[in-house]
């Protein structure tokens, strides 16, 4: 974050401008962005939900609904089980206290490590109109727990998904303000064609990426 901020404040210092933006400059942003309409857009249909699943789905990723958090536990347990993985993971802070050892689970809350084959994360919003999960790095949502382990099992309420990307920068705005570190988008599990043109799952992160859906 230091570099970063060191080459914005230079960059605002040789335009005149003060090295942290007032409000006044805040606003008049604001303004301009909400006096120009958006470009045109694909049209996605009223259902978001619908719209979202059925993107997911062509992308690999699998899905799964669970009525409440306190289920949680009980739908990764199966999915494991299906997939003949071992009953470990680490997860997001936010997903530390729940009974996973009531599961059969191990799972601990800290960044995933070279050796973590499970990761549990939530997720800022979704994206129907590519199925594409929008993520935002941080102290408690830290990037590698959905990066560097073999499967990665996003929980998702409905209520956070929305029509398209431009919805899905929106929202970032309305809730945070300022930007995080970085924003990532999920496409189901990476994939790569570069050799011969085949499609080989993933290349450059998770194999499986399996989706909760909340209500």
């Amino acid at each position: 974050m230091s570099a970063r901020a060191n080459i914005l404040a230079r960059i605002r210092t040789r335009q005149g401008k003060a090295v942290t933006a007032r409000a006044a400059e805040r606003d008049t942003v604001a303004q301009h962005i909400a006096a120009h309409p958006q470009s045109p857009r694909p049209q996605v249909a009223a259902d978001v939900v619908a719209r979202f699943c059925d993107r997911a789905l062509s992308l690999a990723t699998t899905l799964d609904e669970v009525a409440a958090v306190a289920d949680i536990p009980a739908a990764v347990a199966r999915y494991l089980r299906d997939q003949g993985l071992a009953p470990a993971a680490v997860c997001w802070p936010e997903f530390a206290d729940l009974d996973w050892r009531a599961q059969g689970l191990q799972v601990a809350a800290h960044p995933a490590r070279s050796d973590d084959l499970v990761g549990i994360t939530g997720a800022f919003c979704a994206i129907a109109e590519t199925g594409t999960l929008m993520m935002l790095s941080g102290p408690q949502t830290p990037p590698a727990t959905s990066l560097l382990p073999e499967t990665h099992i996003a929980v998702l309420s409905r209520r956070r998904i929305v029509a398209g990307m431009e919805d899905g920068w929106g929202l970032l705005r309305a809730e945070h303000g300022a930007l995080p570190r970085s924003v990532y988008f999920i496409s189901g599990p990476s994939r790569t064609a570069d050799i011969e043109q085949t499609v080989t799952l993933g290349a450059h992160g998770p194999y499986r990426v399996h989706l909760l859906l909340l209500p």
